[in-house]
């Protein structure tokens, strides 16, 4: 079987299999990923820029190794090479996971449950949820829904297109120690510094993607990418800001502003500020179902841009 057929087969299996699984509770490769790249750092970890690039090329380079191994071991069986896609493809993306979190928080918030919202946040990002009323904490959801339908969904999709399983593997590993080590944090601005551009880098097609496919899935296309032409490049993220804008300017809402990580405050451009009102709770949903949406696409997408790509150079 051909590479992108098995791409095609393994992608939409292993969607349906988040779809109809989630994440599981417990064991979940990502999660033994970063316990083995914690144990990396703690080994190598020096306040210096090439130590970090070090670890980053290390706990990557290791996943897509992994990855390129087991595809070399499956390669003889089409059914062996696509189940292996399948289950490369559940691991690595995480659109149910998404939804569900964010619908327990609105859930939560529809019932006038503050308490339960804030403590359910941390779940979802890495906001600090004591500060936020029930309209911020609504508004740090869309903003999560968002920024990860680019990084736990799309990003994967596009990665998993253009380099198979090891394509997958190493997108993922990638993104997860941006979330460890990647943070501008006392300890890791130099440590961490080589995983932040890594991730910066490798989630650039999959964040333009998304923002493409919001405006096209989304309520208001001509107001995303007005939002998007507008605000993307005012974001400190060259990823989160296009994907971000475009969610704002496809939602008719606000995002950005004034929020707080770990105790350190952060004044950010608003999005979609001439155009759109501000987050309501009503909003969690709406942009949980752009985000399964916009999933849905990037698959169709990069199914086809394989196919595509196979008919034009064999």
């Amino acid at each position: 079987m051909r590479a992108d057929r098995v791409f095609a087969y393994g992608a939409a299996l292993g969607l349906l299999g988040d779809l109809l699984l989630g994440d599981p509770r417990r064991g979940h490769p990502v999660a033994a990923f970063g316990r083995a790249a914690g144990g990396v750092e703690r080994v190598l970890w020096r306040d210096h820029r090439g130590w970090g690039a070090l670890h980053a090329v290390v706990c990557a380079g290791s996943a897509v190794a992994l990855g390129t191994a087991a595809s070399r071991l499956v390669r003889s069986s089409p059914a062996a090479s696509v189940a292996l896609t399948g289950v490369a493809t559940w691991a690595v993306v995480g659109g149910t996971s998404l939804a569900r979190e964010a619908r327990a928080i609105g859930r939560a918030l529809q019932a006038g449950d503050v308490e339960g919202a804030r403590a359910r946040l941390p779940h979802l990002c890495g906001r600090d949820p004591q500060p936020l009323d029930a309209d911020g904490i609504a508004r740090a959801v869309v903003e999560s829904v968002a920024e990860n339908t680019s990084d736990a969904v799309v990003g994967a999709l596009v990665w998993g297109a253009l380099g198979g399983v090891p394509g997958l593997l190493g997108f993922r590993a990638v993104n997860t120690l941006d979330a460890m080590v990647g943070h501008r944090s006392p300890k890791y601005l130099r440590y961490g510094w080589a995983s932040a551009r890594l991730d910066d880098l490798a989630g650039w097609p999959g964040a333009r993607l998304t923002a493409v496919l919001a405006a096209l899935a989304g309520p208001d296309p001509r107001g995303a990418v007005r939002a998007w032409r507008a605000d993307a490049d005012r974001h400190p993220s060259p990823n989160a800001g296009p994907v971000e804008a475009s969610f704002a300017g496809a939602l008719g809402v606000r995002l950005g502003g004034t929020l707080s990580y770990g105790g350190r405050v952060e004044r950010r451009p608003v999005l979609n500020a001439s155009a759109g009102r501000a987050v309501r709770v009503t909003d969690v949903e709406r942009a949980v179902r752009l985000s399964r949406r916009v999933g849905l696409l990037a698959l169709g997408v990069c199914v086809a841009g394989r196919l595509l790509t196979r008919g034009r150079t064999s």
